[in-house]
């Protein structure tokens, strides 16, 4: 249901904004007021099926955001949740004594190292696809995406 909301939310915000221009176009300019808001929606993604830089974009879209700004801000917001994420799951890790051998150390910094440059192509592309598109085929993607998983739950059970 989240899904479902969550899309419909992006659309009705689409339809709100209309040709209004953003009051903050740029990261730079995002108040220390408006980072700790779009922060406390971010709690948001504690909701499953609630996504934490759609809920981010979303409250930062309705704070006065630019579509760029609000995706470039969210970007940046999973920096320390990420960071934090990793730090802890290895902290779990070095506190079971288990030991990594050099080719396993090897293979774990090749992956981070990849999924760190994929992630970049991903941020780039989507902040380039935001600059020249709206929000609306996203809403339509969780609305589809969420349509589906309740068929699949209703069909098949838990």
């Amino acid at each position: 249901l989240a899904l479902i909301i969550y899309g419909a939310a992006f659309i009705l915000l689409e339809r709100r904004r209309g040709g209004r221009s953003p009051s903050v176009c740029d990261t730079e300019k995002i108040s220390y007021r408006h980072a700790l808001l779009i922060g406390v929606f971010q709690v948001l993604s504690l909701i499953p099926g609630t996504s934490r830089s759609g809920a981010t974009i979303l409250g930062a879209s309705l704070l006065g955001l630019s579509r760029t700004a609000a995706a470039e801000f969210s970007f940046f917001m999973a920096i320390p949740t990420m960071l934090g994420a990793s730090l802890l799951k290895t902290a779990k890790f070095v506190g079971t004594g288990i030991i990594m051998t050099p080719t396993e150390a090897l293979l774990l910094a090749v992956g981070s190292a990849t999924a760190f440059l994929v992630s970049l192509i991903s941020i780039k592309f989507l902040t380039d696809f935001v600059k020249r598109h709206s929000f609306s085929p996203f809403g339509i993607y969780r609305i589809v995406l969420g349509g589906a998983v309740l068929v699949y739950f209703l069909i098949f059970g838990r």
